[in-house]
């Protein structure tokens, strides 16, 4: 793929991606999507099959985005593995208090939450792509929880079990900070989450 036909392709993912997490993929017609990004109906299905096939490319999209700030925070070797966990859970409630669409997550933006219960019903493989890519942000997680035990920052018995229940109850919180429009929930989960980590709570 050449560059201009990447940065049309990216373009097109780029400006789906804010309309479908403000008003969900069925609410936004291909019409809509079109008008939006300014090119033909050929141009988008020169690069996508179909709109499912879109949805797949553009959850595959925001994964692979999210995995580099991952990847960024994580190998950072100035904080330990408690001070790398703790930072990435802050950041979900300062993305719930910006709704800036810089954000990886804010209120109105996070696609795992935002697209999960619809998408389960309507399409499998979109409910794949978002199950692969939350898996593969949870073996992140675990990577730097284990990275915690290691230095003697976390005390936790299973590194993958820790993160995989943590990731569950975020997602839970991120779900009724939306519903409360508030960041109570998921203020109350950084508490727990941080005596979880220093075990004071097990797991």
């Amino acid at each position: 793929m050449n560059t201009e036909s990447h940065s049309t392709r990216q373009h097109i993912l780029d400006v789906g991606y804010q309309l479908i997490a403000e008003k969900g993929f069925s609410n936004v017609g291909l019409s809509q999507l079109l008008a939006q990004a300014g090119v033909p109906k050929g141009s988008f299905y020169h690069y996508f099959k179909s709109k499912e096939k879109f949805g797949e490319a553009l959850i595959e999209d925001y994964f692979a985005g999210y995995r580099s700030r991952l990847d960024v925070l994580f190998s950072d070797p100035s904080l330990n593995g408690f001070d790398k966990m703790m930072t990435y859970w802050g950041k979900w409630i300062e993305a719930s208090n910006n709704k800036s669409a810089n954000q990886p997550c804010s209120n109105q933006r996070c696609l795992v939450i935002k697209l999960s219960a619809e998408v389960s019903d309507l399409s499998d493989a979109m409910r794949v792509s978002l199950l692969n890519g939350a898996n593969t942000v949870i073996d992140m997680l675990a990577n730097c929880i284990q990275q915690g035990v290691d230095d003697g920052s976390i005390s936790v018995a299973n590194s993958q079990k820790a993160a995989e229940q943590l990731y569950h109850m975020w997602i839970g919180a991120g779900l009724m900070s939306k519903l409360n429009q508030n960041t109570e929930c998921l203020s109350q989960a950084l508490n727990t989450t941080e005596r979880l980590l220093k075990g004071d709570v097990a797991f």
